[in-house]
């Protein structure tokens, strides 16, 4: 599967700077408005670095800082277009990696995956029952038909 993944990435536009960086973006698409400190708690790092990740991302024009409606001293964090379309375009060519990974499988190993990927998202949800479904993007096509 990370050969897979690999295999997408190299198909897909230039990151905008480490893998950490691209967590800042992920993170800001789920959870649009948030404010430094809690993207920190999301990510589990010190405020200072957080700071840093999102100056360089605000530079590049991925990110962008408005001030809250709520505090005039937080300010909310907010993906721009360009962010988005990165993000968009980053989906789309991994999803066409994985399938043309997929359509290559016999229709056997399919429904196993199918199977499998399934048993592993009912687990994710038994373990985390109050967390909503995660969806994320367009969902891939169905594995059986690939």
């Amino acid at each position: 599967m990370a050969v897979g993944w690999a295999r997408a990435g190299h198909t897909a536009p230039p990151p905008p700077g480490p893998p950490s960086q691209l967590r800042v973006l992920y993170s800001l698409d789920r959870e649009e408005g948030i404010n430094l400190r809690a993207l920190g708690e999301l990510l589990g790092s010190a405020p200072p670095s957080v700071s840093r990740m999102c100056d360089r991302l605000e530079a590049l024009g991925f990110v962008r800082r408005l001030p809250s409606p709520v505090s005039r001293r937080q300010l909310e964090l907010h993906l721009t277009v360009r962010g988005k379309a990165y993000l968009r375009d980053l989906r789309v060519q991994r999803e066409e990696a994985l399938l043309a990974v997929i359509s290559g499988m016999s229709p056997t190993s399919r429904k196993a995956l199918l199977r499998g990927l399934t048993g592993f998202q009912d687990a994710l949800d038994k373990e985390r029952p109050s967390a909503p479904p995660v969806h994320r993007g367009a969902p891939l096509k169905d594995v059986r038909s690939a």
